[in-house]
């Protein structure tokens, strides 16, 4: 009984001494509540300008580099190769002989055909030779008429032959040029796709090599319809442009519309741009996809980061400061660009507006600059 009794008593002690911790406050001394002000609350951040500069209304899209011209070469004749001219990717030049065939044949019949040519020649200086003559004789009354046009017309019927010859001649040594194989134009070819030895036909499908223009080729890209309008507007004024970028890499091409497809795919409602590239240091390679940027014209616009501008229910919003304080100032988004948003309503420029702690702040909130971070 006594054990239970000094257990109650001993509770009811913790519990005295643990209700006069926790209303301390009320019995201790006045000096002790008393607290000072609390000062407002004051958030750091990071303050950009808007801006007042010329944006560049663009479209990207992804690309394909063609080339301007491609060639797949072929024999006009059924023949062999003897030689190539060429290592397989190497640049080559327009005229650059490429492949010689076998010409032994039609070496042949040009001799004969020139064989022909000058029997018949022959024959009519002699045909010609006959023709004074007879006009002589007939002129002193010692042949007759009948004996003159004779001659003249074996003269006429060796001339027809003389350029019947001539043609047949002419033929064969264009059958001889294709012994020669030329490049058409500058460009790189390909892997030779047969070597020598091997025989050729003009019925082969398999080209000997491709030769596809490098400088300067197209690059072939889709835009929205929407921007037909414009684009066909800025071409006409002859200030559109194309940049054209690898992925993954920072060397780049610019160039200028080429053209634009006559009509709008009406499954996507897009249209086929194609631009023009000089390419002189073969940084694009024909059937490389390629990132492009489609630079329609330039406007003055008022430009934050994108960053600054804040989404609500009500809209896009952004932190403005003045005198140190936040303030939310509603904005329509017109475009990005960049890491740009172009603003069309809402701010005239000049203003700070808040890129980095927006979350912090609300309407009113005190804030204080604080140094860009390193490398933003």
């Amino acid at each position: 009984m006594k054990k239970r009794t000094l257990i109650l008593v001993t509770g009811a002690i913790a519990i005295a001494t643990a209700a006069g911790f926790i209303t301390r406050s009320s019995w201790m001394g006045g000096s002790s509540s008393a607290q000072a002000p609390q000062r407002p609350r004051t958030v750091s951040v990071e303050i950009a300008k808007a801006e007042r500069k010329s944006v560049p209304v663009d479209v990207d899209a992804n690309g394909t580099v063609t080339p301007i011209s491609s060639v797949a070469l072929k024999s006009r004749l059924e023949t062999t190769i003897v030689a190539v001219h060429f290592e397989d990717g190497a640049k080559v030049n327009q005229g650059d002989l490429l492949f010689t065939l076998d010409s032994r044949q039609i070496d042949a019949q040009i001799e004969q055909a020139e064989g022909v040519l000058a029997r018949d020649q022959a024959q009519l200086e002699g045909a010609q030779r006959d023709l004074r003559r007879f006009n002589d004789l007939v002129a002193k009354g010692a042949t007759t008429q009948v004996n003159v046009d004779n001659a003249r017309t074996q003269s006429d019927i060796l001339t027809g032959t003389i350029k019947a010859n001539q043609a047949a001649l002419d033929n064969l040594k264009v059958q001889k040029s294709y012994t020669m194989i030329r490049a058409p134009f500058s460009g790189r070819i390909s892997a030779a796709n047969v070597k020598v030895g091997n025989f050729v036909r003009p019925a082969d499908t398999t080209p000997l090599a491709v030769i596809n223009q490098m400088a300067p080729v197209y690059v072939t890209f889709a835009v929205p319809q929407r921007v037909l309008v414009d684009l066909r507007e800025s071409m006409a004024k002859g200030i559109s442009t194309v940049t054209a970028m690898i992925p993954g890499h920072r060397r780049s091409e610019t160039g200028k519309v080429a053209m634009v497809e006559n009509t709008v795919d009406a499954t996507t409602g897009m249209v086929t741009v194609r631009g023009i590239m000089a390419n002189e240091n073969e940084t694009l390679w024909p059937g490389t996809l390629v990132a492009t940027k489609l630079v329609i014209r330039s406007e003055d616009a008022i430009v934050v980061p994108t960053v600054a501008v804040q989404r609500s229910q009500s809209g896009n919003f952004v932190f403005v400061v003045k005198d140190g304080v936040a303030k939310v100032q509603p904005v329509t988004v017109d475009r990005t660009s960049q890491g740009s948003s172009v603003i069309s309503e809402g701010l005239a420029g000049d203003e700070n507006v808040v890129v980095d702690g927006q979350l912090l702040l609300s309407d009113g909130t005190r804030v204080e600059p604080r140094a860009k971070k390193a490398g933003a």
